[in-house]
């Protein structure tokens, strides 16, 4: 099974930019969260990669840093993750094209806490 915990050094070898700690577009500029959106942490100790797709096997668009919180747009059901929330097969959108694991995101649910992705 694919996680999305991943090395630093080899994703800033690789020239994968970072994101800011709070992330997800649609607030102000620079991907800052504007005040009274809700945000979610990611959990503790990781580097999660934001994905192109609702896959482990879609490519890596960038990598959140360390204790980021992300804005969820919506929500869609892809590849099942196992993660330090547990299994589930729910991505969160952070922004268009740009999706994480549902298992990397501490929401307080094991369903859908946005709308359902077009």
């Amino acid at each position: 099974m694919a996680t999305e915990e991943n090395d630093a050094s080899r994703h800033e070898a690789a020239g994968v930019a970072t994101a800011a700690a709070t992330v997800g577009g649609g607030g102000a500029a620079g991907g800052v969260v504007a005040a009274g959106e809700a945000t979610y942490p990611v959990a503790p100790g990781y580097r999660v990669n934001v994905r192109s797709g609702p896959t482990t096997t879609s490519p890596v668009v960038r990598v959140l840093a360390y204790d980021a919180r992300v804005r969820i747009r919506c929500q869609r059901r892809g590849q099942s993750v196992n993660g330090p929330y547990g299994t589930s097969s729910i991505w969160d959108s952070i922004a268009p094209g740009e999706y994480v694991s549902d298992a990397y995101v501490r929401t307080g649910s094991d369903g859908y806490v946005a709308p359902s992705c077009g």
